[in-house]
């Protein structure tokens, strides 16, 4: 007969223990890293975000403007250009015209015609007067001068002048800075009762260089007033 707690002849019959203690927590997983693309792709948009405010700011900027020495736009050329010089060699003042004006960040350009005299000794001068706002005109300035056969040097006026002329007129070309002006009078021709070209009464305008000159110098300062 089995007897309790062992059988008879046998090794003794061990009872399993009884866990009463809570189980360990286990160790916490190690949080993995985010994805390479996720760091790649974050970091490209804040590297496109900074190139883009810059160049929204470089592109609002406005560019430094050069040195104008006092030039500035002149809508009305005509005012600014006394010409008593002219004046003296071709008789008196009879009228004016303005031709178009341009003004730009860049650049800004106007004209001007001036009648001297009247009836057969009337003349006009033609007057354009060109600041160069950003650009420097300088190192062109003679190549395009000698492109319209501008090669005689004239020295006391401006920066570099340059004239050609004859005993019909001539034109003079003058740069100072930023700004060029130029004088053009040539000798008109009208037609008779017989429907005839003929020359008008002017004077000797051989000698244009010089009245032009001194008239382009009172000009240029009168246009940095």
């Amino acid at each position: 007969m089995i007897s309790e707690p062992e059988l008879e002849g046998g090794a003794p019959f061990e009872t399993a223990e009884v866990l009463t203690e809570e189980r360990a927590p286990r160790p916490p997983r190690p949080r993995r890293g985010r994805m390479p693309w996720l760091w790649a792709l974050g970091g490209a948009a804040i590297a496109s975000a900074v190139w883009g405010a810059g160049l929204y700011a470089f592109a609002g900027r406005q560019p430094e403007g050069v040195d104008l020495r006092g030039y500035t736009s002149v809508e009305d050329l005509c005012a600014r250009a006394e010409l008593k010089s002219l004046e003296a060699v071709l008789g008196d003042r009879s009228g004016s015209g303005a031709g178009p004006y341009l003004d730009e960040p860049t650049l800004s350009e106007s004209s001007c015609s001036v009648n001297f005299g009247k009836g057969e000794r009337e003349q006009d001068v033609q007057i354009t007067y060109t600041l160069h706002k950003q650009i420097d005109p300088g190192p062109e300035f003679a190549a395009r001068a000698k492109q319209v056969d501008l090669i005689e040097p004239v020295g006391g006026v401006g920066e570099q002048a340059f004239f050609s002329g004859s005993e019909d007129g001539g034109t003079l070309r003058v740069l100072d800075g930023q700004a060029v002006l130029e004088f053009s009078l040539y000798r008109t021709y009208i037609e008779n009762e017989k429907g005839q070209t003929v020359e008008r009464g002017a004077p000797d305008l051989s000698g244009l260089d010089v009245p032009l000159t001194q008239d382009a110098l009172a000009l240029l300062a009168a246009l940095r007033k």
